[in-house]
């Protein structure tokens, strides 16, 4: 069963949000919590807020153990961008620009491995 979050039109750029969104890539989604939690930037507030807001819809909706849950997608994509203008020297004007990002996470249900089965060894 894959649940599923999206954060839109965060106020971030793409290439930020993407440096902690690559830290927690794989990983299952409580450790990944606790890794984001400590750390200083911007963004792994906001990959935080989306991987427990996956994990809820994955408890509320689906009734899933959050202990089972591992992060098999994470995207980050640009969102638009707003242009504002700054006035130069001489009559120019420089564009400023705020970026947007979308972030979106695909949480999975761990799958329990197999029992290998191994043959017994062949005398000769």
């Amino acid at each position: 069963m894959n649940v599923s979050a999206k954060a839109r039109n965060l106020s971030i750029s793409a290439q930020k949000l993407r440096l902690s969104a690559d830290l927690v890539r794989g990983k299952k989604a409580s450790i990944a919590l606790e890794q984001l939690r400590f750390m200083p930037q911007k963004s792994a507030t906001m990959v935080y807020d989306a991987i427990s807001s996956a994990m809820a819809n994955g408890t509320h909706n689906y009734q899933l153990n959050t202990d089972s849950l591992i992060i098999s997608e994470i995207r980050v994509d640009s969102g638009s961008k707003v242009k504002r203008f700054r006035p130069r020297s001489r009559g120019m004007a420089n564009a400023i620009v705020h970026p947007s990002a979308h972030l979106t996470v695909v949480l999975a249900e761990a799958q329990k491995p197999a029992k290998e089965v191994t043959k017994p060894k062949e005398t000769k």
